[in-house]
């Protein structure tokens, strides 16, 4: 059994890829909310625990194997069935703020390796993400 729930899963997921580039941008943090707001997958999170839980990946983070230990908890919390939707909230906060630094694209390459996402699915992920960003 997961140490935590597959929707902390979520945002530490979300967390993670927004501190990848030390610093959480005011736009990743409003595609969080918006995410957390919208999302089928965490309509039973409860907003009021964002913070903390917020607060716990990032102390997590700053320990030395705190990517691996993140990582490991989200495989364990998430049903493997349901990796792609991890990946996709991923490539949404990394696409939010219309920068993806380098760091920000390789922790997304470790996330699919970890999760085990092949190349195709997070193509079509990272191609539908794309899109949902595009204005006229």
């Amino acid at each position: 059994m997961s140490t935590i729930s597959p929707e902390t899963a979520l945002i530490y997921t979300m967390v993670l890829v927004s501190a990848s580039d030390d610093a959480m941008t005011d736009r990743e943090l409003e595609r969080m909310t918006g995410l957390v707001g919208y999302l089928p997958a965490l309509r039973g999170y409860r907003v009021e625990h964002l913070a903390s839980d917020t607060d716990a990946c990032i102390d997590m983070l700053q320990s030395e194997e705190g990517l691996d230990a993140i990582l490991g908890l989200v495989a364990e919390a998430v049903p493997e069935k349901d990796y792609d939707l991890v990946y996709s909230v991923a490539c949404e906060v990394a696409a939010s703020d219309g920068e993806l630094p380098q760091e920000e694209l390789r922790l997304l390459e470790i996330i699919r390796h970890t999760l085990g996402i092949d190349r195709l699915t997070a193509a079509a992920i990272e191609r539908a993400t794309a899109t949902r960003q595009k204005t006229f």
